[in-house]
């Protein structure tokens, strides 16, 4: 295997060519706060997916301090369909602590980052490589695949360990701007080259140190894709895209034509009122958070 300054001199002219410069979020000027709501906003959601919405959020609430103090309810219209609207609901949290407690500067040390609701291991690194520099790994599946195919593996587990971690910091140079720079160029290489079923071999700028480089990927996907026709997930969608669109609070027939399981449908119901997804007011009907 290159040794981390090999790589650097391999991966970085690769990525400054080939990397995808049109992700709005890696345009100069992107603030720290831009970064962490790219990051969450790609978790569980294809970037291609994430991209219009964050121009359009970013342009809506550009600071932490002007989503602290958006109303709930349109918090949760402009994250749309991109799943898991829980996330938009901690992301406001997060911009509530930083606007309070951290003076509305996003803090640069990941430990801090993950105090923040909603923010792991993965985000906190994240912010603090890609916004300010730092030189910590930062592992995604991509990452994960990559570094396990340039020790020899077909591919990674299914969820990031302590190991995983060791093993792409140890790819890291020394200088952490570079080792920043190198974070960056391995996801992008596990995004566009060292995919998971077809990995374009003969275009990686490590092929030739790769202890995998050649082989025939196993059959079958590395994990299985979640089933969502049908399932709590969608049934709570549809409840959420009701209320997404009505213009004020809703009747509970038109929340039953949603779904055409009862069963499904109440279960659904109780727990978006239970995470705090939507409300009921005094006359029964159902709401967005106000």
């Amino acid at each position: 295997m290159l040794a981390p300054d090999q790589l650097a001199e391999r991966l970085l002219p690769w990525f400054d060519a080939q990397g995808r410069t049109d992700l709005p979020w890696r345009r100069p000027g992107t603030t720290a706060w831009g970064v962490l709501v790219s990051e969450v906003m790609s978790q569980q959601t294809q970037v291609a997916r994430a991209a219009p919405v964050w121009e359009a959020w970013m342009e809506r609430w550009p600071t932490p301090a002007d989503l602290a103090s958006a109303p709930t309810a349109e918090v949760l219209r402009a994250w749309g369909r991109m799943g898991y609207p829980r996330r938009a609901l901690r992301l406001q949290e997060c911009a509530r602590i930083v606007a309070e407690h951290h003076g509305g500067t996003v803090p640069s040390d990941p430990a801090e980052l993950e105090k923040l609701p909603g923010i792991g291991v993965y985000t906190a690194a994240a912010v603090a490589v890609f916004h300010f520099g730092k030189r910590h790994p930062v592992v995604d599946t991509n990452v994960r695949r990559v570094v396990a195919r340039l020790g020899g593996e077909a591919d990674a587990g299914t969820a990031t360990t302590k190991a995983d971690l060791a093993a792409a910091e140890a790819l890291l140079p020394a200088e952490a701007r570079t080792a920043s720079r190198v974070s960056l160029a391995l996801m992008e290489l596990g995004a566009l080259v060292c995919t998971a079923r077809k990995p374009e071999c003969g275009d990686c700028p490590v092929g030739d140190a790769c202890g995998f480089s050649g082989q025939e990927v196993p059959a079958g996907p590395s994990r299985k894709r979640q089933r969502y026709k049908g399932t709590n997930r969608h049934v709570r969608g549809e409840v959420m895209k009701v209320l997404r669109e009505a213009d004020g609070p809703v009747e509970r027939g038109r929340i039953d034509a949603a779904w055409p399981d009862p069963r499904m449908l109440d279960e659904a119901v109780a727990q978006l009122i239970a995470e705090g997804l939507i409300e009921t007011d005094e006359n029964g009907r159902f709401e967005l958070p106000s």
